[in-house]
């Protein structure tokens, strides 16, 4: 049974904003990280502006009147599609806390000026995640190809809507929704977030939340970062020690955790119901003292080193010249594999100081074809591009400004050469680096990472010598050394989150840090409605009472 790390709660603080009737992001913000609370924002307009929503979507057309919720509306969806019908639900229960109506989920022909979800699979424009919302006084109509478009409309829909309907209380409306049309496909198909469960391990509720999170975004791959030094964080049925002794402590000493296979999968379900796609990552061959640890036989010299409690790296390895390194490999992969329905395997690759270049090569060599045995395609962190990356394989680029133009150029080149991209620029999208160096939580190797400095860069032009073409997509980390409970995680990822996934679904065109930093000062009474924590950066107009 895996051991379960008791987060602490800041219950006054939150009892005190429920009482006051505001978000308890402000209250945890004044109790967990010493920052006065900002004012409570002001009253929002009765109806938001058509498309005045993180991330914008790529047309929108306003006009006509607004159409407004009701006690009498209905959702109406395609009931012969399970999919829909799921997605019919999930938008009530968002809507039918605050608002209180009844909101029920019925055949798309009886929800006559309501809300209808409707599936269209000749749209091909709207391609496999797009949508189309039409607003009017006599209904709402949200039409997809698929139902992940479907799923993706109803984000926009609640932005739309005023933040009061996040509430889990009834609340006073109107609900209304602009007039107009609303046409939006995604830019990139990766866009993707990164929670390192390793270095402090999060509960399955406490990832569950970060997915929540995530979906209200149009974020579409939850990346799992499930072993390094500090733990081990997945039961593993053919060598059980890395999950019960190696996943039994933490950065700090702390008592750790461990997935069981049903509780990796519970997550796994959770991600697809938001229509994210789980990549597990197993990080090999370095940022592996956990496993060292719990089997001596992997090690050289065959004796376990003692588990690891620090923030130190690249100081661990496999041994890669033992056979017995490649059992294990080819076990972990196969169980994760089966467990996992997604297309990707992430076999991490970086910080590797303490394997050789020869034994670095010699190891992708024989494990990129594992991940393949085991109907998976490889993606590893840009480390990969030094020895041959896999047909098909992704790699995840964490440079900075500071990298040298010779990795850069290695990386440009694998890309040249058919290498997929995603693009994780660690001085702009590493949601645990510090926003200054007044901020506590948080590391700075990287530099310090302010909001505009997250968001005003374009991926497309980013790696020199990269055609833009191979940028599949962008991926915000959440690395976790500094950080042990959700309140840690939420003031570290808002509000720098929203615009990573603003880069990953806009067209470029829409890029502009002048418009975004209002509509995203406009996401403010939404954080406080959901509990969110968040960094006030002085850069973003926030609403002041």
């Amino acid at each position: 049974m895996r051991q379960r790390r008791s987060i602490p709660r800041l219950i006054g603080s939150l009892l005190l904003a429920a009482a006051a009737g505001v978000g308890c992001g402000e209250a945890a913000a004044a109790g967990t990280h010493g920052k006065t609370a900002a004012p409570r924002a002001a009253a929002e307009p009765e109806v938001r502006p058509l498309g005045r929503i993180v991330p914008v979507p790529a047309s929108v057309t306003p006009g006509g009147e607004p159409y407004a919720l009701t006690s009498a509306t209905r959702i109406g969806v395609d009931t012969r599609s399970a999919e829909a019908k799921a997605v019919g639900g999930y938008l009530a229960g968002l809507l039918r806390p605050a608002t209180g109506f009844p909101l029920p989920v019925v055949d798309e022909q009886a929800a006559r000026g309501g809300i209808r979800l409707r599936l269209s699979a000749g749209d091909t424009a709207l391609g496999d995640e797009g949508y189309r919302l039409r607003s009017g006084p006599d209904g709402i109509t949200l039409t997809a190809r698929r139902p992940a478009g479907l799923f993706h409309g109803v984000q926009t829909l609640r932005q739309q809507l005023p933040s009061a309907v996040e509430r889990k209380s009834v609340q006073q409306g109107p609900w209304k929704v602009a007039g107009g049309t609303i046409t939006d496909t995604p830019r990139y198909a990766h866009r993707g977030a990164m929670l390192d469960v390793a270095r402090h391990f999060f509960t399955v509720d406490e990832v569950k939340r970060y997915i929540d999170q995530l979906a209200l975004y149009k974020v579409n791959t939850l990346h799992l970062h499930l072993s390094d030094d500090q733990g081990w964080r997945i039961a593993v049925d053919s060598w059980p020690r890395l999950a019960t002794y190696g996943g039994s402590t933490e950065v700090g000493g702390g008592p750790g955790g461990f997935y069981t296979k049903e509780e990796y999968q519970e997550i796994v379900r959770y991600a697809a119901s938001r229509y994210q796609e789980v990549v597990p990552e197993i990080d090999v061959p370095g940022h592996t003292n956990a496993a060292l640890a719990s089997y001596p036989e992997l090690n050289c010299d065959g004796v376990a080193p003692p588990l690891y409690t620090g923030t130190k790296v690249g100081f661990s390895s496999l041994c890669v010249p033992k056979a017995v390194t490649y059992d294990f490999v080819d076990d972990v992969i196969r169980e994760i594999a089966a467990l996992t329905p997604g297309r990707y395997l992430h076999i991490g690759g970086d910080e590797a100081h303490s394997t050789s270049h020869a034994d670095y090569v010699a190891f992708m060599d024989r494990v990129q074809p594992v991940v393949a045995k085991y109907g998976k395609t490889v993606i590893g962190w840009h480390q990969l591009t030094g020895t041959t990356p896999a047909p098909g394989a992704l790699v995840q680029y964490w440079g900075t400004d500071r990298t040298s133009a010779e990795e850069k150029e290695r990386v440009a080149a694998a890309a040249r050469g058919g290498t997929g991209l995603i693009l994780s620029p660690a001085d702009r999208t590493y949601l645990d680096m510090k926003y200054t160096k007044e901020t506590k939580l948080g590391l700075s190797w990287a530099g310090y990472v302010e909001v505009r400095r997250s968001y005003d860069w374009d991926p497309a032009a980013y790696l020199p010598g990269a055609p833009a073409s191979a940028v599949k997509g962008v991926e915000a980390p959440l690395w976790t050394e500094t950080l042990a409970t959700t309140d840690d995680l939420d003031v570290m990822a808002f509000p720098r989150l929203p615009g990573v996934a603003e880069l990953g679904w806009s067209p470029a065109a829409t890029h502009d840090w002048d418009t975004y930093k209002v509509r995203l000062a406009e996401q403010a009474p939404r954080f406080e409605a959901l509990g969110i924590d968040w960094y006030r950066s002085p850069e973003v107009p926030w609403p002041a009472e």
